[in-house]
């Protein structure tokens, strides 16, 4: 039986995960992520699938973040009616996190089309309505972690917790039957052991292959005590000197509950009395509610936590949810004070365009930078140091001080990406996605340095490659690929 998988996402680039894996005359997609980025790279959603839609059998999805699930409405518009299997609260956080990507695409059409109709051209349609969202949401199938479930003939998955965000998953894939079987093992976006709020990531144990991730493959976070002595330094600087406002851009899902936990364990100790918190993203508040509804999955800490303060739940004792419009409008009258948490995380869309347009140009406001930022974003530029940013039409000097808190990533960094892959017995053969090449050659260079350790084949996938999966333990391509 031929078995294959090709590499058309989240290739040398950490958005728009999509991998296309085919079992005898079957075909199943691993994630469809959205591609995200500068203009140029949001573009590139709307060329045509290197697949055909209708074709395909099922969609595996490992977690909710948008470059890993956001063009699954596209995908269902394009005529694709499977089943999408995942953990059942992926599958709550997509029907709110596709719904609002829905609606950010309306929005950018219409802004699209008006300076296109001024110059007598044609208007442009959204990638996805909110009715496609819908049916994509209809075709979801809620999985719970470690059951194993028969998602086409000859190709069995089970999920295992990934500790990124609640409901993210290590894909178990067993692909054929008898003694050809082979084991696909898809890493998704792994997690961090010691994070607040969620488990560790699930250590696996045997493989014939690992797709993994590498978002961080070059660098090492800091250590979460370093991370949390950074924090309170902002905070007490920013009480003690600059008497403006901090904003953290923040991820919707992950990020944003993560930043509530701690300000809610270390309140006193940060002296956050003196400080009005809100979380400005309806997308957030309603992820924050799913949060609380999926306790069970929460780590033990959470749970006694919450066990041991009963009605002073973690994520909703000391933060203000700021749902309207309006209501965001008036933080903006507010010149200090305010600790506002708002999306989009890497500044490319939602509220904290907005809060940025007030508060950057303020030498005595603080920006604090706690996600992955996508070069081409406006979050990249900051990280980088550009000395202005174009934000509603207007050019805005950046004069507030710009933190970078790597500390708190979601993603594994180099050495827990090397923890997670020497736990399978064997050293299976590698194949790396999701990071950007600097990145990938750090990790290849550190997983090849312990000869016990060292895979027994490795590779970077670039786009458009196909790895022969009859070949396993080798890694026999179909198309070309620098391999290591």
């Amino acid at each position: 039986m031929r078995m294959t998988l090709q590499f058309l996402g989240a290739t040398e680039e950490v958005t728009g995960s999509c991998h296309l894996l085919t079992v005898g005359k079957e075909q199943v997609l691993l994630d469809c992520g959205l591609i995200q980025g500068g203009r140029a790279d949001e573009l590139r959603n709307r060329e045509p699938f290197e697949f055909d839609p209708k074709a395909i059998f099922a969609v595996v999805l490992s977690h909710a973040h948008i470059d890993h699930s956001g063009r699954l409405p596209l995908l269902v518009k394009s005529g694709f009616t499977g089943p999408i299997y995942t953990h059942k609260a992926t599958a709550e956080l997509c029907a709110i996190m596709l719904k609002d990507a829905a609606m950010l695409q309306r929005r950018d059409a219409e802004r699209l089309s008006k300076r296109l109709a001024k110059q007598n051209l044609p208007p442009v349609e959204p990638l996805f309505t909110e009715e496609d969202v819908d049916q994509a949401v209809a075709q979801f199938i809620p999985l719970e972690y470690g059951s194993v479930t028969r998602v086409m003939p000859h190709v069995d998955v089970c999920l295992s917790d990934a500790g990124h965000i609640l409901g993210s998953s290590i894909l178990e894939l067993w692909l054929g039957e008898g003694e050809a079987q082979k084991k696909l093992v898809f890493s998704g976006d792994l997690g961090r052991a010691g994070m607040p709020i969620l488990k560790d990531p699930t250590l696996v144990a045997s493989a014939d292959m690992v797709l993994m991730e590498s978002t961080y493959g070059n660098r090492l976070h800091r250590t979460w005590d370093n991370t949390l002595e950074e924090l309170k330094a902002i905070f007490a600087k920013a009480v003690a000197e600059s008497h403006g406002n901090i904003l953290l851009p923040a991820f919707s899902v992950g990020r944003a509950q993560e930043l509530l936990y701690l300000f809610h364990l270390y309140a006193k100790d940060w002296n956050l009395s003196r400080w009005r918190i809100c979380l400005d993203s309806p997308m957030a508040i309603e992820a924050t509610r799913v949060y609380v509804d999926n306790y069970p999955l929460m780590d033990e800490d959470f749970k006694r936590f919450t066990r041991q303060h009963p009605g002073q739940h973690p994520l909703l004792s000391n933060v203000e949810f700021t749902q309207t419009t309006e209501e965001s409008i008036e933080l903006n009258q507010i010149h200090q004070g305010l600790i506002i948490i708002a999306g989009s995380g890497m500044c490319n869309g939602g509220r904290i365009r907005s809060h940025l347009e007030h508060n950057l140009w303020r030498s005595e406001c603080d920006i604090i930078i706690c996600g992955y930022q996508a070069i081409g974003t406006p979050g990249r530029a900051l990280v980088d140091g550009v000395g202005e940013l174009t934000i509603h039409g207007n050019s805005v000097k950046v004069a507030a001080s710009i933190h970078t808190i790597g500390g708190l990533s979601a993603h594994a960094d180099q050495a827990e990406l090397l923890h997670w892959y020497r736990h399978f017995e064997g050293t299976p053969p590698v194949v790396l996605v999701h990071g950007e090449p600097d990145a990938q050659r750090g990790l290849v260079e550190a997983m090849n340095q312990v000869p016990q350790h060292k895979p027994k084949a490795m590779a970077i996938a670039t786009h458009g490659d196909m790895l022969d999966l009859n070949g396993l333990p080798k890694l026999v391509w179909l198309h070309s690929q620098s391999q290591f």
